[in-house]
Protein backbone atom coordinates (compact mmCIF):
# COMPACT_ATOMS: atom_id res chain seq x y z
CA UNK A 1 0.00 0.00 0.00
CA UNK A 2 1.20 3.54 -0.91
CA UNK A 3 1.68 6.03 1.85
CA UNK A 4 2.14 9.20 0.60
CA UNK A 5 -0.23 11.43 -1.01
CA UNK A 6 -0.08 11.00 -4.65
CA UNK A 7 -0.69 14.74 -5.21
CA UNK A 8 -2.86 15.58 -8.60
CA UNK A 9 -3.08 18.97 -9.22
CA UNK A 10 -1.80 22.06 -7.85
CA UNK A 11 -3.09 25.81 -7.75
CA UNK A 12 -0.36 27.81 -5.81
CA UNK A 13 0.50 26.10 -2.63
CA UNK A 14 -2.93 24.48 -2.54
CA UNK A 15 -3.11 20.83 -3.99
CA UNK A 16 -5.67 17.92 -5.07
CA UNK A 17 -4.55 14.98 -4.45
CA UNK A 18 -5.56 11.11 -3.16
CA UNK A 19 -4.64 9.71 0.17
CA UNK A 20 -4.74 5.63 0.40
CA UNK A 21 -5.75 3.61 3.06
CA UNK A 22 -6.55 0.20 4.09
CA UNK A 23 -10.00 1.24 3.99
CA UNK A 24 -10.14 2.73 0.43
CA UNK A 25 -8.84 6.32 -1.22
CA UNK A 26 -9.54 9.64 0.05
CA UNK A 27 -9.84 12.85 -1.60
CA UNK A 28 -8.28 15.48 -0.02
CA UNK A 29 -8.66 18.38 0.85
CA UNK A 30 -10.68 16.71 2.75
CA UNK A 31 -12.50 17.15 6.27
CA UNK A 32 -12.87 14.32 9.19
CA UNK A 33 -15.83 14.39 10.80
CA UNK A 34 -15.45 13.10 14.71
CA UNK A 35 -16.86 10.66 16.24
CA UNK A 36 -14.47 10.20 19.56
CA UNK A 37 -16.16 7.31 20.93
CA UNK A 38 -16.24 5.40 18.03
CA UNK A 39 -19.58 7.41 16.33
CA UNK A 40 -20.15 11.20 14.83
CA UNK A 41 -22.66 12.31 17.24
CA UNK A 42 -26.13 12.18 15.87
CA UNK A 43 -24.97 10.66 12.33
CA UNK A 44 -25.22 7.06 11.48
CA UNK A 45 -22.83 5.84 8.90
CA UNK A 46 -25.38 5.24 6.32
CA UNK A 47 -26.14 9.43 6.21
CA UNK A 48 -22.28 10.27 6.64
CA UNK A 49 -21.09 7.92 3.31
CA UNK A 50 -24.26 9.46 1.44
CA UNK A 51 -22.58 12.98 1.96
CA UNK A 52 -19.33 12.20 0.74
CA UNK A 53 -17.46 11.08 4.22
CA UNK A 54 -15.02 8.66 3.24
CA UNK A 55 -12.62 8.97 6.97
CA UNK A 56 -13.60 10.03 10.05
CA UNK A 57 -11.50 10.69 13.27
CA UNK A 58 -11.68 8.31 16.45
CA UNK A 59 -9.80 9.15 19.39
CA UNK A 60 -7.53 6.51 21.06
CA UNK A 61 -7.60 8.13 24.61
CA UNK A 62 -11.68 7.43 25.35
CA UNK A 63 -12.11 4.79 23.15
CA UNK A 64 -8.52 2.67 25.14
CA UNK A 65 -10.90 4.23 28.42
CA UNK A 66 -14.80 2.77 27.58
CA UNK A 67 -14.73 0.40 25.75
CA UNK A 68 -11.39 -0.91 25.53
CA UNK A 69 -8.78 -1.57 22.57
CA UNK A 70 -8.70 -5.23 23.52
CA UNK A 71 -12.26 -5.35 23.74
CA UNK A 72 -12.80 -3.61 20.02
CA UNK A 73 -10.07 -5.99 18.63
CA UNK A 74 -12.06 -9.26 19.73
CA UNK A 75 -15.27 -7.72 18.09
CA UNK A 76 -12.74 -7.39 15.10
CA UNK A 77 -11.64 -3.50 14.97
CA UNK A 78 -12.91 -0.20 14.96
CA UNK A 79 -14.69 -0.93 11.43
CA UNK A 80 -16.88 -3.80 12.32
CA UNK A 81 -17.33 -2.62 15.55
CA UNK A 82 -19.25 0.44 14.43
CA UNK A 83 -20.64 -0.53 11.30
CA UNK A 84 -18.44 2.14 9.12
CA UNK A 85 -17.01 1.02 6.02
CA UNK A 86 -14.45 3.75 5.62
CA UNK A 87 -11.32 5.09 7.00
CA UNK A 88 -10.60 6.00 10.53
CA UNK A 89 -8.08 8.25 11.83
CA UNK A 90 -7.22 8.28 15.31
CA UNK A 91 -6.08 10.69 17.86
CA UNK A 92 -3.31 9.00 20.56
CA UNK A 93 -5.29 11.28 23.52
CA UNK A 94 -2.23 13.52 23.97
CA UNK A 95 -4.80 17.01 23.38
CA UNK A 96 -7.57 14.96 25.34
CA UNK A 97 -5.32 14.57 28.56
CA UNK A 98 -4.59 17.85 27.75
CA UNK A 99 -7.65 19.45 27.30
CA UNK A 100 -10.10 17.36 29.85
CA UNK A 101 -8.00 18.98 32.80
CA UNK A 102 -7.48 15.41 34.06
CA UNK A 103 -5.05 14.85 37.00
CA UNK A 104 -1.42 14.07 35.00
CA UNK A 105 2.01 13.74 35.64
CA UNK A 106 4.85 14.01 32.38
CA UNK A 107 7.78 11.29 32.93
CA UNK A 108 10.10 10.56 30.10
CA UNK A 109 8.77 6.53 30.18
CA UNK A 110 5.17 8.63 29.49
CA UNK A 111 2.00 10.17 31.09
CA UNK A 112 0.17 9.23 34.12
CA UNK A 113 -3.07 10.54 34.05
CA UNK A 114 -6.35 10.01 36.28
CA UNK A 115 -9.60 8.53 33.77
CA UNK A 116 -12.13 11.73 33.32
CA UNK A 117 -15.16 8.80 33.77
CA UNK A 118 -14.57 7.13 37.06
CA UNK A 119 -11.04 8.66 38.33
CA UNK A 120 -9.20 5.36 38.01
CA UNK A 121 -5.38 6.32 37.57
CA UNK A 122 -3.66 5.17 34.29
CA UNK A 123 -0.19 5.47 32.74
CA UNK A 124 0.48 5.78 28.65
CA UNK A 125 3.76 4.95 27.01
CA UNK A 126 4.35 5.91 23.57
CA UNK A 127 4.55 2.11 22.97
CA UNK A 128 1.34 1.81 24.63
CA UNK A 129 -1.01 4.26 22.76
CA UNK A 130 0.71 2.41 19.25
CA UNK A 131 -0.52 -0.51 20.64
CA UNK A 132 -3.67 0.72 20.95
CA UNK A 133 -4.24 1.93 18.31
CA UNK A 134 -3.15 -1.17 15.87
CA UNK A 135 -5.71 -2.91 18.47
CA UNK A 136 -8.41 -0.20 17.19
CA UNK A 137 -7.42 -1.42 13.45
CA UNK A 138 -7.15 2.73 12.74
CA UNK A 139 -6.10 3.40 9.26
CA UNK A 140 -3.81 6.04 10.72
CA UNK A 141 -2.41 6.29 13.85
CA UNK A 142 -0.93 9.24 15.65
CA UNK A 143 1.94 9.34 17.86
CA UNK A 144 1.96 10.08 21.57
CA UNK A 145 2.73 14.28 22.01
CA UNK A 146 2.57 16.58 24.63
CA UNK A 147 -0.01 19.70 24.01
CA UNK A 148 1.65 22.94 25.73
CA UNK A 149 -0.54 25.11 27.10
CA UNK A 150 -0.71 29.27 25.92
CA UNK A 151 0.95 30.59 27.58
CA UNK A 152 3.99 28.87 28.07
CA UNK A 153 7.73 29.94 28.46
CA UNK A 154 10.39 29.25 25.64
CA UNK A 155 12.42 26.89 28.21
CA UNK A 156 9.30 24.28 28.90
CA UNK A 157 8.42 24.40 25.09
CA UNK A 158 11.80 23.61 24.27
CA UNK A 159 11.90 20.50 26.56
CA UNK A 160 8.19 19.93 25.42
CA UNK A 161 9.28 19.46 22.06
CA UNK A 162 12.65 17.66 22.73
CA UNK A 163 10.10 15.05 25.13
CA UNK A 164 7.91 15.14 21.91
CA UNK A 165 10.04 14.23 19.42
CA UNK A 166 11.73 11.17 21.66
CA UNK A 167 7.97 9.91 22.01
CA UNK A 168 8.16 10.44 18.40
CA UNK A 169 11.01 8.07 17.91
CA UNK A 170 9.61 5.28 20.13
CA UNK A 171 6.19 5.30 18.56
CA UNK A 172 7.78 4.40 15.11
CA UNK A 173 10.14 1.74 16.71
CA UNK A 174 7.00 0.52 18.21
CA UNK A 175 4.65 0.17 15.12
CA UNK A 176 3.92 -3.02 13.67
CA UNK A 177 1.08 -3.30 11.45
CA UNK A 178 2.18 -2.44 7.70
CA UNK A 179 -1.22 -1.26 6.53
CA UNK A 180 -1.56 1.66 9.05
CA UNK A 181 0.05 4.99 8.62
CA UNK A 182 1.50 6.77 11.72
CA UNK A 183 1.70 10.74 11.43
CA UNK A 184 4.19 12.63 13.73
CA UNK A 185 3.07 15.98 14.96
CA UNK A 186 4.51 19.00 15.34
CA UNK A 187 4.89 20.81 18.35
CA UNK A 188 6.72 24.29 19.60
CA UNK A 189 4.06 26.30 20.74
CA UNK A 190 4.35 29.91 19.10
CA UNK A 191 7.86 29.94 18.77
CA UNK A 192 9.24 30.06 15.34
CA UNK A 193 12.55 28.39 16.32
CA UNK A 194 10.91 25.82 17.95
CA UNK A 195 8.64 24.81 15.23
CA UNK A 196 10.80 24.60 12.91
CA UNK A 197 13.08 22.19 14.73
CA UNK A 198 10.11 20.35 15.75
CA UNK A 199 9.40 19.90 12.12
CA UNK A 200 12.62 19.06 11.00
CA UNK A 201 13.21 16.84 13.48
CA UNK A 202 10.14 14.72 12.64
CA UNK A 203 10.49 14.95 8.57
CA UNK A 204 14.20 13.47 10.03
CA UNK A 205 12.24 10.58 11.16
CA UNK A 206 10.04 9.77 8.05
CA UNK A 207 6.58 9.71 8.94
CA UNK A 208 3.81 8.46 6.66
CA UNK A 209 2.42 11.86 7.44
CA UNK A 210 2.60 14.81 9.50
CA UNK A 211 0.02 16.98 12.20
CA UNK A 212 0.45 20.62 13.16
CA UNK A 213 -0.75 20.24 16.72
CA UNK A 214 -0.63 22.46 19.80
CA UNK A 215 -3.54 25.11 18.21
CA UNK A 216 -6.58 25.68 19.67
CA UNK A 217 -5.47 26.01 22.68
CA UNK A 218 -5.84 29.50 23.68
CA UNK A 219 -3.32 31.56 21.34
CA UNK A 220 -4.63 34.93 18.68
CA UNK A 221 -5.68 34.03 15.91
CA UNK A 222 -2.70 35.53 13.71
CA UNK A 223 -0.20 33.41 15.71
CA UNK A 224 -1.66 30.33 14.74
CA UNK A 225 -0.90 31.51 11.01
CA UNK A 226 2.13 32.60 11.20
CA UNK A 227 3.31 29.27 13.15
CA UNK A 228 1.34 27.05 10.36
CA UNK A 229 2.60 29.22 7.23
CA UNK A 230 6.02 28.87 8.64
CA UNK A 231 5.76 25.03 9.23
CA UNK A 232 3.78 23.67 6.40
CA UNK A 233 6.82 24.21 3.34
CA UNK A 234 9.09 22.88 6.05
CA UNK A 235 6.99 19.37 5.71
CA UNK A 236 7.38 17.05 2.59
CA UNK A 237 4.88 17.24 -0.03
CA UNK A 238 4.73 13.78 -0.71
CA UNK A 239 3.44 13.35 2.09
CA UNK A 240 -0.34 14.19 3.66
CA UNK A 241 -0.38 17.11 6.14
CA UNK A 242 -3.13 17.85 8.86
CA UNK A 243 -3.95 20.63 10.89
CA UNK A 244 -5.74 19.29 13.64
CA UNK A 245 -8.62 20.49 15.31
CA UNK A 246 -9.23 23.51 13.40
CA UNK A 247 -12.25 23.57 11.62
CA UNK A 248 -14.34 26.86 10.75
CA UNK A 249 -14.94 26.78 7.50
CA UNK A 250 -12.80 30.04 6.89
CA UNK A 251 -9.82 28.27 8.94
CA UNK A 252 -10.18 25.41 6.43
CA UNK A 253 -10.08 27.79 3.38
CA UNK A 254 -6.96 29.81 4.99
CA UNK A 255 -5.66 25.90 5.79
CA UNK A 256 -5.84 24.76 2.19
CA UNK A 257 -4.33 27.54 0.94
CA UNK A 258 -1.28 27.02 2.75
CA UNK A 259 -0.88 23.30 1.69
CA UNK A 260 -2.67 21.56 4.26
CA UNK A 261 -4.85 18.35 2.86
CA UNK A 262 -6.48 17.59 6.26
CA UNK A 263 -8.63 18.87 8.86
CA UNK A 264 -11.30 17.78 11.50
CA UNK A 265 -13.30 19.38 14.19
CA UNK A 266 -15.95 19.01 16.73
CA UNK A 267 -17.64 22.31 15.03
CA UNK A 268 -20.35 21.35 12.71
CA UNK A 269 -21.38 18.56 14.82
CA UNK A 270 -21.45 20.45 18.20
CA UNK A 271 -23.14 23.49 16.75
CA UNK A 272 -25.46 21.62 15.20
CA UNK A 273 -26.22 19.91 18.18
CA UNK A 274 -26.89 23.60 19.84
CA UNK A 275 -29.27 24.78 17.21
CA UNK A 276 -26.25 26.69 14.65
CA UNK A 277 -26.84 25.82 11.08
CA UNK A 278 -24.23 26.79 8.71
CA UNK A 279 -24.54 28.86 5.13
CA UNK A 280 -22.10 30.24 2.93
CA UNK A 281 -22.47 33.31 4.64
CA UNK A 282 -22.67 32.55 7.86
CA UNK A 283 -24.71 30.83 10.67
CA UNK A 284 -28.57 30.89 11.42
CA UNK A 285 -29.19 30.13 15.30
CA UNK A 286 -32.95 28.33 14.47
CA UNK A 287 -33.93 28.36 17.94
CA UNK A 288 -34.06 32.56 17.44
CA UNK A 289 -38.14 33.53 17.36
CA UNK A 290 -37.34 35.26 13.69
CA UNK A 291 -37.55 31.91 12.28
CA UNK A 292 -41.37 30.54 14.11
CA UNK A 293 -42.99 31.18 10.54
CA UNK A 294 -40.07 30.98 7.71
CA UNK A 295 -41.45 28.83 5.69
CA UNK A 296 -37.93 28.75 3.76
CA UNK A 297 -34.88 25.85 4.25
CA UNK A 298 -32.13 26.41 6.73
CA UNK A 299 -30.01 27.27 2.97
CA UNK A 300 -32.35 27.73 -0.21
CA UNK A 301 -28.77 26.85 -2.51
CA UNK A 302 -28.44 23.63 -0.31
CA UNK A 303 -29.33 20.10 -1.18
CA UNK A 304 -29.08 17.96 1.84
CA UNK A 305 -31.88 15.71 3.24
CA UNK A 306 -32.99 18.57 5.99
CA UNK A 307 -32.93 21.25 3.50
CA UNK A 308 -34.79 19.54 0.86
CA UNK A 309 -37.35 18.66 2.86
CA UNK A 310 -38.01 20.50 5.98
CA UNK A 311 -38.26 24.29 6.99
CA UNK A 312 -36.69 26.90 9.33
CA UNK A 313 -39.99 26.94 11.01
CA UNK A 314 -40.52 22.97 11.76
CA UNK A 315 -36.58 22.91 12.76
CA UNK A 316 -37.12 25.30 14.99
CA UNK A 317 -40.36 23.72 16.62
CA UNK A 318 -38.42 20.56 16.99
CA UNK A 319 -35.67 22.51 18.88
CA UNK A 320 -37.34 24.39 21.37
CA UNK A 321 -39.50 21.12 21.94
CA UNK A 322 -36.24 19.28 22.72
CA UNK A 323 -37.41 16.82 19.93
CA UNK A 324 -34.28 14.16 19.25
CA UNK A 325 -34.84 14.45 15.65
CA UNK A 326 -33.84 18.07 15.43
CA UNK A 327 -29.95 16.47 16.28
CA UNK A 328 -29.74 14.78 13.70
CA UNK A 329 -31.52 16.67 10.62
CA UNK A 330 -29.42 19.65 12.03
CA UNK A 331 -26.24 17.06 12.05
CA UNK A 332 -27.42 16.14 8.64
CA UNK A 333 -26.74 20.11 7.58
CA UNK A 334 -24.00 20.85 9.13
CA UNK A 335 -21.79 17.97 7.73
CA UNK A 336 -23.19 18.33 4.07
CA UNK A 337 -22.25 21.62 4.26
CA UNK A 338 -18.82 20.59 5.17
CA UNK A 339 -18.58 18.00 2.81
CA UNK A 340 -19.75 20.48 -0.28
CA UNK A 341 -17.46 23.09 0.88
CA UNK A 342 -14.32 20.50 0.25
CA UNK A 343 -16.09 19.37 -3.02
CA UNK A 344 -15.64 22.98 -4.08
CA UNK A 345 -12.31 23.45 -2.56
CA UNK A 346 -11.01 20.70 -4.81
CA UNK A 347 -12.93 21.87 -8.03
CA UNK A 348 -11.63 25.30 -7.45
CA UNK A 349 -8.37 23.69 -7.69
CA UNK A 350 -8.27 21.25 -10.12
CA UNK A 351 -9.62 24.30 -12.48
CA UNK A 352 -6.47 26.72 -11.30
CA UNK A 353 -9.10 29.49 -9.60
CA UNK A 354 -8.84 28.73 -6.26
CA UNK A 355 -7.38 32.00 -5.26
CA UNK A 356 -10.64 33.48 -6.66
CA UNK A 357 -12.94 31.11 -4.47
CA UNK A 358 -11.01 31.73 -1.68
CA UNK A 359 -11.05 36.13 -1.60
CA UNK A 360 -15.00 35.47 -2.68
CA UNK A 361 -15.60 32.70 0.31
CA UNK A 362 -13.62 35.11 2.80
CA UNK A 363 -14.90 38.02 1.49
CA UNK A 364 -19.33 36.65 2.36
CA UNK A 365 -17.97 35.06 4.86
CA UNK A 366 -18.88 36.83 8.34
CA UNK A 367 -18.62 33.89 10.77
CA UNK A 368 -21.27 34.81 13.07
CA UNK A 369 -25.22 34.89 13.11
CA UNK A 370 -27.01 35.76 10.26
CA UNK A 371 -30.02 38.60 11.05
CA UNK A 372 -32.23 36.91 8.20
Amino acid sequence: MMSQLQVATTDGSARVGTLNTAHGSIETPVFMPVGTQGTVKAAVSRDLWNMGARIILGNAYHLYLRPGDGLIREMGGIQKFSGWDGAVLTDSGGYQIFSLNVLRKLKEEGVEFQSHIDGSRHFLTPERVVEIQENLGSDICMCLDECVPFPSSHDYTRDSVGLTTRWARRCKAAKRKNQQQLFGIVQGGTFEDLRRRSAEELVELDFDGYALGGFSVGEPKGLLWEMASLVTPILPVEKPRYLMGLGFPDDIVRGVSLGVDMFDCVIPTRHARNGNLFTSTGRLNIKHAQFTRDSRPIDESCQCYTCTHFSRAYLRHLFVSRELSVYILNTIHNIHFYMDLMRKIRESIREHRFDTFRDQFLSQWTGGELDD
